[in-house]
C-alpha cells in the first residue's frame, strides 16, 4: 500500500502505470490542473482509497486538499484531458472532450484491477469551448452522493475518491462556491471517443483504440475470429445490463448522449440525474430534456441507439466490405432486447420474490407496474412494502394504492404465482429486503443537502446523507423519515446540468 507523503516530500499518491498517456497524442491534450486559491477537503472516500491502494493516514487535510484540488500532481500522474465527440440529445457534435476534467492516470489497485482516477472541475483545456472549466459545488456534491448510493445498490458505476472546495467562485446563473470532484472509473473511454476519430475517418486511430480497449475491458474477444464484432457484442451486453438495473431502481440517468455511455459499462455522468418517486414510465427530471427523449421509460431505446452509434464506428474494423459489416452488426444490435430482458426479468422475479423462472413472470410484473402508474404510487416504497406483503403484512403496500382494490387483484395472481414455489415466507421475505431498497438518494434529500452546504457551508447533512444510503437494504429505523417521498412542498420537477 503506497502512503501519501508529507509536504516536504514529493506528492505520491499511488503506483501510477498511465496507459492510455502511453498513445499518441491524438487521443488527448497534455497539460496541468489549473491551480485554485484556497482548497479545503469536503470528504475523502477513505474506504475507496484502501482498495486502490492509497494510505491517507498521517496526510494533513491541507496537503490531502492540495492533491485533490490539482495543486499538486502526484509522482507518476500523467495529466491528459482526453478526445471525444458525442450524439447530445441527438445531434452530433464532432469535438466534446474533456471541457473540464483531467485524468490524472491510472491505478492498478490491490485487486488488480487498472482504474482512471479523474478531477473534475479542474479547470480550462483545449476542449472547453469558451466555458470556464470549473464546477459549482452543487453538482459535485450531487455526484458524490449518487455515484456512492449506485455503488452501494449494486449498480456498475463510477465511484467518488474525494470532493474539495477551491475559495473560489463560479458564475452561473448566480454566482457559486467552486469544487472539484475526484471520481475513479474502469476507464472514461466512451462511444464519443470512437465517434471523435470516425468523423475524422481516422481508421488507424480507431484500431488502436479499439484494440487498446479489447486489452483492457474485453481481453477475451482478442482471441474471437473477429474482435471488433466481438467488442461490440461484448460492450452491448454490458450496456444492456446496465440499463436493465438502472431501471429496477427506478434511476433516470437524464443525458444519455454517446459521450456519457462508458465502453466499461459503467454508469457516468451524474448530471441531471433522479430517482423517480411515484412510478410513471414517462417520467424526466432533467430540465434540458424537453421533449422526454431520456424519460425513464424510453431508456432501453436510447441504449440500443447509442449502440448503435457505437457499431457505426467500428464498421471499417470488421469487414472490408461494408454491406457485411453492417449485416454482422445488425445481427448482434439485434439481440440487445433479449439481453436487456434477461438482466431485467431476473431482476424482477427477485424483486417479486420469484426464485423459479415461468412464461407468465413478465406479464406479471408489468401488470404491477400499470396498477401503480394509476394509482401513483412510491416505486421503491411498493417493491419493499412488497416484501413485507410476502411474510403476510400487506397493511403499508395497501395503503399506498388509492384504490386498495387494484392492489389486492394483482395480489391474488401474485400469491397463486408464489404458491407454485416451496419457498418459506420468511426466507423470500428476506430475499426480496435484499433487493428492493428501503433508502434510494431521493432529490428532495440531495437538495435539502446541497441547499445546506451551498448557503450555509454546513456539510453535516450531505454527510448523514452519504451514511444512510451506504445501507440502502437496511431497515435503519432510526432514518426511516429519509425513506419517505417528499411532501407536496418538497417535490423536486427539474434537476440540472452541472456545466
Amino acid at each position: 500500500m503506497t502512503t501519501l507523503m508529507s509536504p516536504t516530500t514529493p506528492a505520491v499518491l499511488a503506483d501510477f502505470d498511465n496507459s492510455y498517456a502511453r498513445l499518441d497524442e491524438r487521443f488527448f491534450a497534455r497539460l496541468n490542473p489549473v491551480p485554485v486559491a484556497s482548497p479545503r477537503v469536503i470528504r475523502v472516500n477513505a474506504a475507496l482509497a484502501g482498495e486502490l491502494g492509497i494510505d491517507l493516514a498521517g496526510m494533513s487535510k491541507a496537503d490531502v486538499a492540495q492533491i485533490f484540488s490539482g495543486n499538486r500532481v502526484p509522482l507518476g500522474a500523467e495529466p491528459i484531458a482526453t478526445a471525444y465527440a458525442g450524439h447530445q440529445f441527438g445531434g452530433f457534435s464532432p469535438k466534446l472532450g474533456d471541457g473540464r476534467a483531467i485524468l490524472l492516470g491510472e491505478i492498478v489497485a490491490l485487486n488488480g484491477q487498472r482504474y482512471d482516477v479523474q478531477l473534475k472541475g479542474s479547470g480550462r483545456t483545449p476542449f472547453s469551448r469558451g466555458g470556464d472549466g470549473r464546477a459549482a459545488l452543487g453538482p459535485v456534491l450531487r455526484e458524490y452522493i449518487v455515484s456512492e448510493a449506485m455503488a452501494a445498490l449494486g449498480i456498475p458505476t463510477t465511484r467518488a475518491l474525494a470532493a474539495v472546495t477551491t475559495g473560489e467562485i463560479v458564475q452561473r446563473e448566480t454566482p457559486l462556491p467552486g469544487a472539484i470532484f475526484t471520481r475513479v472509473a474502469q476507464s472514461h473511454i466512451r462511444v464519443g471517443s470512437f465517434q471523435y476519430f470516425a468523423v475524422r475517418r481516422d481508421t488507424e486511430a480507431l484500431r488502436v483504440l479499439a484494440d487498446y480497449v479489447i486489452a483492457r475491458h474485453y481481453p477475451d474477444a482478442a482471441r474471437a475470429e473477429n474482435p471488433y464484432l466481438r467488442l461490440l457484442s461484448g460492450v452491448m451486453q454490458r450496456q444492456a445490463a446496465l440499463v436493465a438495473r438502472w431501471m429496477l431502481v427506478g434511476f433516470i440517468h437524464g443525458v444519455m448522449n454517446t459521450d456519457n455511455t462508458a465502453i466499461a459499462g459503467e454508469t457516468i455522468d451524474y448530471g441531471p440525474c433522479a430517482f423517480m418517486d411515484t412510478y410513471d414510465p414517462a417520467t424526466v427530471y432533467s430540465s434540458i430534456d424537453e421533449n422526454g427523449r431520456y424519460a425513464y421509460g424510453n431508456q432501453p431505446a436510447i441504449a440500443q441507439w447509442n449502440l448503435s452509434r457505437f457499431a457505426e464506428t467500428l464498421l471499417p474494423l470488421m469487414s472490408g466490405d461494408t454491406t457485411t459489416a453492417i449485416a454482422m452488426a445488425q445481427d448482434t444490435l439485434d439481440h440487445f432486447g433479449d439481453h436487456f430482458t434477461e438482466t431485467y426479468l431476473s431482476g424482477m422475479r427477485a424483486k417479486l420474490g420469484l426464485h423459479t423462472a415461468m412464461p407468465g413472470d413478465l406479464g406479471l410484473a408489468q401488470d404491477l407496474l400499470d396498477r401503480m402508474a394509476r394509482n401513483a404510487t412510491d416505486f421503491t416504497l411498493t417493491f419493499r412494502f412488497l416484501s413485507d406483503a410476502a411474510a403476510g403484512d400487506e397493511t403499508r403496500i395497501r395503503a399506498l394504492f388509492a384504490d386498495s382494490a387494484d392492489y389486492d387483484a394483482w395480489a391474488v395472481m401474485w400469491r397463486a404465482r408464489l404458491a407454485l414455489e416451496a419457498t418459506d415466507c420468511e426466507a423470500r421475505s428476506s430475499a426480496m429486503r435484499a433487493v428492493n431498497p428501503a433508502f434510494i438518494p431521493r432529490n428532495h434529500n440531495i437538495e435539502a443537502a446541497i441547499v445546506a452546504a451551498v448557503t450555509h457551508g454546513d456539510f453535516a447533512p450531505f454527510e448523514h446523507l452519504i451514511e444512510i444510503l451506504a445501507a440502502p437494504f437496511d431497515d435503519q429505523p432510526a432514518h426511516a423519515a429519509f425513506m419517505q417521498p417528499p411532501q407536496r412542498e418538497q417535490i423536486v420537477r427539474a434537476t440540472f446540468c452541472g456545466t
